[in-house]
């Protein structure tokens, strides 16, 4: 059966079809796998290769700063081989040769010689990288990064039957399989119809046309380089070829002289040992702008680090969720591939069992670990066989490096500056674009408009038309002579105006910016991704030191500023990051348990007094209002009987007299009532109501508390008769007296749980983050209706206050005799906010946020260790909110309602 037909090249751009001298070129579709739609024409020529011209001596080989660390080179024939376990499976080999080539048409060759199927570890996440097996051969020039991939001064192809030049990847061919002889054909021969190409054949035949060299790669000396993952690869570099081609040319490794530019072998390390760098500077002071400088001027050293880890994984192609700009900082930055042998740090582990093997320079570039003497001396014990070197950038730095610096701030805003006009231009573009759109939108309305005016006006006059031609049937002839004349006259058509085109804006560059006076006094580039993350400095600054020879350092330099003045900058560097940087790693000490624990029970104490006392006072009311309530009620019940009476006898009175005014005689029994009726108008006298002895006067209302000295009390909580100091507290003073003891007892727990004279105490900014970590609740600023940490420490400055470095400390000692004073300092400061009240200070009265919905009031099980919101409103009315942690302050009401409620603390 005849083979189908070849499917023609898929790219983002169709482009014609060229013979062999034309140059194709377009960008990829990337799942296409196509093959070309007829043979290319052959152009290319026999080439004499008898010339007796010089030829380079030295052979084509890979120098090991040249290669990858993972490139094992066989001692001869050319054959590479990759490791593929620890996540080297995912990483591409890179190695470029010795040999650049600069004018002529050279070849070299590659045969992939065995498929390598690792362990795909998966235990991370189930994504893996494709394909698994590939081989990217092309050229490069020696500027360029080993592992070939979308950066300048790259060019080649690769076994999926793609060429890529920058980030412009383009299908030309099928896959090429195992076994398959690769060639690369490199023209630089400008006589040649194919000049400044690059070929590519399988087996000796031509699998694409020839693809032209970017502009940045022509007149620069090419080298040979492949990149492979999962293969074996056989470089062929001559003297004879694999597989013959339609013509004949030289390879690589018979080039002439004139043609190529030969690298010499690396030097023998000074001693005999190659050196192992270790930098040494601190986070946010140039650590990383100082190494790029540094591989710039040195490119022969090797980085170890996780940023070189990452950078290996983009130039391998693979994936990252978030993309490799996203990290948390520059050093150990959070692989985030979501592939197990990847994610766990497997590479790093594995190169650092590789690297003392390797007969290379290295720089390992720990930012935090080359700043703390144990992990510097474990790092250099790795690598016994090596110089190793300690580089010291501390102080303030050299010219060269501060020179950089500005160029790189320059160039940054230069970068915002064109970002900021661009967009500028382009939102300017848009509004002209709709300005225009909307004036092509009226103009077409208005001629629409007018073409409907013209029909009605056609409409009209053919009316018109008909019914004069109706009148002329009857004899009006003469009368509508002279009008039909007027009317025929020709109407003048509006000329429609023609608006004159608008020039096209001419491309207008974007102003040059200049660095401030300001910034031009900055040593180092302020970035957006920390050198080191804050969790990192935050647990280990403390530790940082500077390196010494008895670590195991051959040689100690110290670049910028010397020794001396080197350890007074880090000394200083550190006490300023005492004060400000907070320590992750603080645990309350059972002192602050302690501490807290007797507070919680004093609390509750004085809950339970004031509640006592209250209900007292409410007792002895209610006694009162009884006995006047009963004193009522026998008075009433008297005056009632004596009414009765008094009616009795009058009503007998009235009868006797009727009866003397009948003439009757009266009975004994009525004259004696009528004897006594004198008696009895003399004995009525008022009543004088019966007053009740005054109960004999208590304790409690003996005590003039309006006018107490506050702090002359000795016992706050029996000022007599069982009346307390907080006595007429509310919500908010009981949370004022809570908030007094949490900020002196975190105070005084924070610097003994530290232990360090240094660390003076809680800096302001870092308040809430101790305060959650030693009390496990949140504090809220919007609770105590403040807007920060500033306005909450002015709300006790009777307790805590800041000192000039923003430091909380306390007013009181550690060990008190009693916790009443916070009692005395409440009381007092309720009163001075009344005062400021009554005199129209606004913002005297305190605004907490109390009322909570559903009457129901939220509070925390389970003392300081906080726990689960639980609903404890009383009966009979409304809750409150309570601030978070791990008591609540909730309101109790008896059953009668409104009246009788108190503030309870709820644990």
């Amino acid at each position: 059966m005849a083979p189908p037909p070849a499917k023609k090249a898929k790219t983002e751009e169709e482009a014609p079809e060229k013979d062999a001298e034309m140059k194709e070129g377009s960008e990829e579709t990337p799942k296409a796998e196509a093959a070309v739609p007829e043979a290319p024409k052959e152009l290319e020529k026999d080439e004499n290769l008898s010339t007796k011209k010089p030829k380079i001596e030295a052979p084509v080989v890979f120098h090991v700063p040249d290669t990858t660390m993972n490139v094992m080179a066989s001692t001869s024939n050319g054959l590479l081989k990759t490791l593929t376990d620890g996540g080297f499976q995912y990483l591409l080999a890179g190695a470029r040769a010795s040999v650049g080539l600069k004018s002529g048409r050279y070849v070299f060759e590659a045969k992939i010689v065995e498929l390598i199927t690792p362990f795909d570890d998966q235990k991370g996440g189930n994504r893996s990288v494709q394909p698994k097996q590939l081989l990217r051969i092309g050229l490069s020039t020696s500027s360029a990064p080993i592992i070939l991939g979308d950066a300048e001064g790259q060019m080649f192809f690769d076994t999926e039957g793609f060429v890529q030049v920058g980030k412009k990847r383009t299908s030309v061919t099928k896959k090429i399989l195992r076994d398959s002889v690769i060639a690369v054909v490199l023209n630089l021969d400008s006589s040649s119809p194919n000049a400044n190409t690059v070929s590519l054949f399988k087996d000796g035949e031509r699998m694409c046309q020839p693809q032209e060299l970017p502009e940045s790669m022509k007149g620069q000396a090419l080298f040979p380089s492949l990149s492979y993952r999962n293969v074996t690869v056989h470089a062929n570099f001559g003297p004879q070829l694999l597989a013959e081609l339609p013509f004949k040319t030289r390879m690589v490794g018979d080039a002439l002289q004139k043609d190529a530019e030969v690298k010499a072998s690396p030097a023998a390390p000074s001693g005999g040992k190659y050196e192992v760098l270790f930098p040494v500077a601190l986070p946010e002071e140039g650590p990383f702008e100082w190494l790029d400088l540094f591989l710039q001027k040195n490119p022969h050293y090797t980085e170890l680090s996780d940023r070189a880890i990452l950078t290996w994984c983009e130039q391998s192609g693979i994936f990252r969720p978030k993309g490799y700009a996203a990290r948390t900082a520059m050093d150990k930055p959070e692989m985030g591939f979501g592939i197990g042998g990847l994610d766990d740090f497997s590479v790093r582990r594995l190169l650092q069992a590789v690297a003392p093997v390797q007969n290379r320079h290295f720089v390992v570039m720990e930012a935090r670990g080359n700043l703390i003497k144990e992990e510097r001396e474990e790092a250099t014990s790795r690598f016994s066989a090596f110089k190793k070197v300690a580089r010291v950038m501390v102080g303030e730095p050299t010219a060269d490096f501060k020179k950089a610096t500005l160029e790189t701030m320059l160039k940054q805003k230069q970068e915002a500056s064109d970002l900021e006009f661009r967009n500028k231009q382009a939102e300017e573009k848009r509004k002209k674009a709709i300005e225009k759109r909307q004036k092509e939108l009226e103009k077409a309305r208005k001629k629409a408009l007018k073409a409907q005016q013209k029909a009605a006006a056609e409409r009209k006059k053919k009316l018109e038309e008909e019914k004069k031609a109706k009148e002329k049937a009857e004899g009006k002839e003469e009368k509508e002579a002279e009008e039909e004349k007027k009317e025929e006259e020709p109407e003048e058509e509006e000329e429609e105006e023609e608006e004159a085109e608008e020039p096209e804006e001419m491309e207008v560059e974007p102003p040059k910016v200049q660095l401030t006076a300001e910034e031009k006094k900055a040593w180092y580039v302020k970035k957006t991704i920390p050198d080191i993350s804050q969790y990192a400095l935050n647990t280990s600054f403390a530790k940082f030191s500077l390196p010494e020879k008895q670590e195991g350092f051959d040689e100690v330099a110290f670049e910028w500023a010397k020794a001396d003045k080197a350890k007074d900058y880090l000394k200083a560097w550190i006490l300023e990051r005492k004060l400000t940087t907070r320590i992750e790693d603080l645990h309350p000490s059972t002192w602050f348990h302690q501490k807290l624990a007797q507070w919680q029970r004093v609390l509750q104490e004085w809950h339970g007094k004031q509640n006592a006392f209250k209900t007292a006072i409410q007792k002895k009311a209610a006694e009162k209002a009884a006995k006047v309530a009963k004193a009522a009620a026998a008075k009433k019940a008297a005056e009632a009987t004596k009414a009765a009476k008094a009616a009795a006898r009058a009503a007998a009175l009235k009868a006797i007299e009727a009866k003397k005014a009948a003439g009757k005689e009266l009975t004994d029994k009525e004259k004696e009532t009528e004897a006594k009726k004198d008696e009895e108008e003399e004995k009525e006298e008022p009543e004088k109501m019966e007053v009740e002895e005054e109960e004999e006067e208590d304790e409690a209302s003996k005590v003039d508390f309006d006018n107490l000295d506050v702090f002359a009390i000795e016992d706050i909580c029996d000022l007599g008769g069982g009346m307390t100091i907080f006595r007429d507290f509310g919500f908010e003073d009981w949370a004022m007296a809570s908030l007094r003891f949490e900020l002196h007892l975190l105070a005084h727990a924070f610097r003994r749980d530290v232990s360090d004279p240094e660390r003076t105490g809680i800096h302001l900014d870092h308040l809430g983050f101790y305060y959650q970590k030693y009390y496990k609740k949140a504090l809220d600023f919007k609770f105590f209706d403040v807007k920060d940490a500033r306005e909450l420490v002015d709300m006790v400055k009777d307790t805590v206050f800041l000192t000039p470095q923003q430091i909380i400390e306390s007013q009181l000692p550690d060990e008190l005799e009693s916790l009443g004073i916070f009692g005395k300092l409440t009381e007092e400061d309720r009163r001075h906010r009344i005062l400021r009240s009554d005199l129209g200070e606004e913002g005297a009265k305190l605004k907490f946020q109390q009322a909570m919905p559903q009457q129901q009031n939220w509070g925390h099980k389970g003392g300081a260790k906080g726990g689960k919101p639980v609903a404890v409103a009383g009966r009979g009315g409304a809750a409150a909110a309570t601030p978070a942690g791990g008591g609540g302050w909730g309101y109790n009401q008896s059953k009668g309602g409104a009246k009788g409620g108190n503030w309870g603390y709820r644990k």
